[in-house]
């Protein structure tokens, strides 16, 4: 494992993160916490520096008072840095990160869609993956959201 301590020593030397907030998993399997406000640099340097040029997916979740959202990068050797950041659910507002990830535009809907995350800088495009007529401000993926919010519109479950 002596690839992911370096790995884990080179993020902690070059921004200057706890020891405890990066974490080896397992062989190839690196996790670590980053504030929003460094998030950009910090995805920046392992894309473009550390080899960690392939975005597998982004996960969102709703953590109570905040959503997070975990970017899971890897390189081409098949080792996978996974990088969790946060904002405020009452203010859950992204930059895009299509230009380092085109892929991405893709992962980035389903934010907008099922969590509520407003992407700034997410190129127009179709919903994805709710229907067209769902209901604007409904976001199935948040703790608080319950199916009778959709009112009369037909949840696409009854009946199957």
């Amino acid at each position: 494992m002596a690839n992911e301590e370096a790995i884990k020593k080179e993020i902690s030397q070059r921004f200057g993160m706890a020891e405890e907030s990066i974490r080896v998993a397992r062989e190839r399997r690196v996790f670590c916490e980053v504030g929003y406000d460094a998030f950009r640099g910090f995805l920046e340097h392992v894309c473009k520096k550390m080899g960690f040029a392939i975005l597998c997916t982004i996960t969102g979740q709703d953590e109570g008072e905040t959503l997070s959202f975990m970017y899971h990068t890897a390189r081409s050797d098949g080792t996978m840095l996974n990088i969790k950041t946060s904002v405020l659910k009452s203010d859950p507002r992204i930059k895009t990160v299509t230009d380092l990830y085109p892929v991405a535009i893709s992962y980035e809907r389903e934010l907008v869609d099922l969590l509520g995350a407003a992407v700034e800088g997410l190129p127009p495009g179709k919903r994805y993956p709710l229907p067209d007529g769902w209901p604007e401000g409904q976001y199935p993926l948040r703790k608080d959201w319950k199916p009778d919010q959709l009112g009369d519109m037909a949840f696409p479950i009854k009946g199957a």
